[in-house]
């Protein structure tokens, strides 16, 4: 049994503690990109496979969800230090329930040094290019975790390319792995398919690896 699927075990069984520790110890030889990248997210994708296929419960996938989440909220790092701090908004559009990639993902910009606005999943989208209009974000990213949301993340991506001042507009989550997302073209969006390109766009602007990210 690997690392990750151990950790989806305890997730399942509600095991809070035993799951904190298990993080702690990964992270004395590892990143916190590594914990999102190797661990945390399939042991996730893991969890969202066993329920789609019914071997688990909804109370079951909602328990591993929010064991996750403790995990998660407890050994983020957070850099406050930067001057001039860029702006990210970080939400899943309406009708999406998963949170778990959005908040790694808010954590990442937030190491960066980004003043961050999560704000959850099922955000619609008036409310979010209001938010958008007044805040006046450099990076906006949405996500989403199965196939029939990517229409939705394209709707998104099209209205928050007419926001003035444009901000970079990023869609990432499980969907966009999926083989249905090749035919999705999504004109001024960065596709981000992993967490490690996600990390190189934000320290440079741009991927490292035309497979792992890009422009639609």
């Amino acid at each position: 049994m690997n690392e990750s699927t151990q950790l989806s075990d305890l997730f399942l069984q509600g095991q809070e503690e035993e799951a904190l520790k298990y993080v702690q110890d990964f992270l004395q030889g590892h990143t916190h990109e590594q914990l999102y990248r190797e661990l945390l997210t399939p042991a996730m994708y893991r969890i969202g496979e066993l329920w789609e296929q019914n071997e688990i419960s909804v109370a079951e996938e909602h328990l591993a969800t929010a064991v996750c989440d403790f995990v998660l909220s407890a050994t983020e790092l957070r850099n406050k230090d930067k001057e001039g701090r860029q702006k990210a908004m970080i939400f899943g559009p309406e009708g999406e329930e998963h949170y778990i990639g959005l908040k790694m993902v808010a954590a990442m910009f937030r190491e960066e040094g980004y003043e961050v606005r999560y704000m959850g999943p099922n955000l619609p989208l008036d409310s979010a290019l209001q938010l958008a209009k007044d805040w006046k974000p450099d990076v906006v990213a949405v996500s989403g975790a199965l196939a029939h949301r990517l229409p939705v993340l394209k709707t998104y991506a099209e209205a928050f390319s007419q926001v003035d001042p444009k901000p970079a507009v990023l869609i990432g989550g499980r969907a966009v792995t999926l083989s249905s997302f090749a035919d999705l073209q999504v004109k001024g969006a960065v596709i981000v398919r992993e967490l490690g390109a996600l990390r190189e766009w934000i320290r440079t602007g741009k991927g490292s690896n035309d497979d792992t990210l890009s422009t639609g």
